[in-house]
């Protein structure tokens, strides 16, 4: 933990905007460096101008690459492009216009020139395509959560939801082969003739967003209620929306703090000591928490709004896997037009509580890897009701049992958390409460350490025979698993479990460390000797 995590950032943690950007049109990526290429990794193509990784050429050939994919799947309809509040979004969006506009690909862009939250664009896109016809698809420019320094860039294709790793590899493939012959292969206009041609339309992604809230949520209880909410954007591209939702629907929602400055110099400083917008960390979300008293239900979102951080009075900021398992119990006793083998979807490192909840409900669990592009088929056809990452995404279908989106909805989990909060009488804080007393009190923790990118690999490929152990923290060895039980897919590393605890270790597929995440029911003493345990075989496997 950094000496000076959780306080306001200072001038020396900020970045230099105008070297950035000059870095990201200035520095021309080594393709033949592995730290240059283009790599998708859970959540796209994400690095910094500053260190050779996302610059002009990444994106004008991740875009062409794109521009071909989208042909060769027969994809012709329009195009939902969007970006966030990160200093390299904008320039990006602009290299990416220029080359879909050169392209002839219709492209829908925010009517009022603003940023757009990912689950506004997934919205977007489920719209369009429900219509029928030419398949619509999106581009977001963003790195999530990521620091300042960082760019990214994700492809959402006609199911709204993050593309699959067939689509990403093809697409990083070929924007490697263009970037090593020099983007030759790049069709490109500049950016006057982009922006007024014949293909390029305004959309208004937040009007139709937030006018369609109220099929997902019932608002009328929030209103009715008075829940009092303070909603945080964190600088990110919920800015708008926000003040949008309370005036169309009538809701005492105060914006905290509305500003936006891509130096994020109003957050206080993550674990580590950077600048990250988490709202899952308390570090990260230390203002928010200190003035928690304001209001009945706080709320934060990262810079693209695909998270929810929930802060209320007598907890603060809840953990992830607390509320997710809160979110289902609620919804699935208030949703009756959700049809009774509406299942449960979760990610292999979130709570086991979401286990004991999904099995006292009598509704299917189905466990998945990190990444929530495995929740899209379910959400598509309904038969999944709610999916959910323990790193405080989910999304959730509309009352009448239909898809809503298909990527992370941090907005409507923290409208969820305002609607338990008035149909319920409780907090969610004081629902789990609840919950431990029926089903017991588990304690997690994720702890991430330093991984090279050989390291990484290496952990992604481990198989159960690399686990010599028969038992964890005194408990035998009931089950290891390298591909997820829901789906048989791989989970690109490890999870052991014993009956009453658990852990994971994977690779970061964002940034150069790798995650354990383990989890007790016997309390913190003894979560602790299983971290100790499973990064003791960890490191081993790393050092052989």
């Amino acid at each position: 933990m950094h000496e000076r995590a959780g306080t306001l950032a200072q001038p020396d943690d900020l970045i230099d905007v105008d070297a950035l950007l000059s870095a990201y049109h200035d520095i021309t990526p080594d393709p033949t460096n592995v730290d240059q290429r283009v790599e998708f990794g859970t959540s796209g193509h994400r690095g910094s101008a500053f260190d050779g990784s996302f610059n002009d050429d990444h994106i004008a050939a991740t875009t062409q690459a794109i521009v071909e994919y989208r042909a060769g799947q027969g994809i012709s309809g329009p195009l939902f492009l969007a970006k966030d509040t990160h200093a390299l979004s904008d320039p990006a969006w602009v290299t990416a216009l220029e080359v879909l506009a050169a392209n002839d690909v219709t492209v829908m862009v925010d009517s009022a020139g603003r940023f757009t939250p990912t689950p506004a664009v997934s919205h977007s896109i489920l719209h369009h395509n429900r219509r029928g016809g030419a398949q619509a698809d999106g581009i977001v420019v963003t790195p999530s959560h990521n620091p300042p320094r960082d760019g990214g860039f994700k492809y959402n294709p006609p199911h709204g939801g993050p593309a699959d790793s067939d689509a990403t590899s093809w697409i990083a493939n070929r924007a490697n082969e263009l970037l090593e012959a020099g983007n030759v292969g790049v069709k490109r206009i500049g950016e006057a003739a982009a922006r007024g041609a014949d293909t390029t339309h305004a959309h208004d992604y937040m009007g139709k967003y937030v006018s369609d809230l109220g099929s997902v949520l019932n608002l009328d209880a929030i209103r009715t209620a008075g829940v009092r909410i303070g909603a945080d954007p964190l600088g990110g591209a919920a800015v708008d929306y926000w003040g949008a939702i309370a005036e169309t629907h009538n809701l005492d929602l105060t914006v905290i703090n509305p500003e936006v400055d891509p130096t994020w110099r109003f957050m206080t400083l993550d674990w580590d000591g950077k600048i990250r917008m988490d709202c899952s960390s308390p570090n990260a979300m230390a203002s928010l928490v200190a003035g928690r008293d304001r209001f009945d239900i706080s709320t934060g979102n990262d810079a693209d709004a695909d998270r929810h951080g929930i802060v209320t009075p007598d907890t603060g900021l809840m953990n992830p896997n607390h509320f997710l398992a809160v979110a289902i119990d609620y919804l699935f006793a208030n949703r009756p037009e959700w049809g009774a083998s509406t299942a449960i979807g979760k990610t292999l490192v979130s709570s086991s509580m979401i286990d004991r909840v999904a099995a006292d409900l009598g509704r299917t669990l189905i466990e998945v890897p990190v990444g929530f592009k495995w929740f899209v088929p379910g959400l598509v056809d309904g038969s999944v009701g709610f999916g959910g990452e323990e790193s405080a995404g989910a999304s959730f279908l509309r009352k009448d049992g239909s898809v809503w989106s298909t990527d992370k909805d941090g907005l409507i989990l923290c409208l969820l958390a305002a609607e338990i909060q008035a149909v319920t009488g409780k907090s969610p804080s004081e629902r789990y409460a609840e919950l431990t007393e029926q089903h017991g009190a588990p304690a997690y923790a994720r702890v991430d350490a330093p991984a090279t990118r050989s390291q990484k690999a290496t952990l992604k490929a481990l198989q159960p025979s690399d686990v010599t152990a028969t038992e964890i923290a005194g408990e035998p060895i009931v089950a290891t698993h390298t591909e997820a039980p829901g789906n048989g897919a791989a989970i690109g590393g490890l999870k052991v479990q014993t009956e009453s605890a658990w852990f994971a270790a994977r690779p970061s597929g964002t940034e150069d460390v790798y995650k354990i995440y383990a989890e007790s029911f016997q309390g913190p003493d003894h979560l602790a000797q299983v971290q100790d345990q499973a990064k003791a075989l960890v490191d081993a496997v790393l050092r052989a």
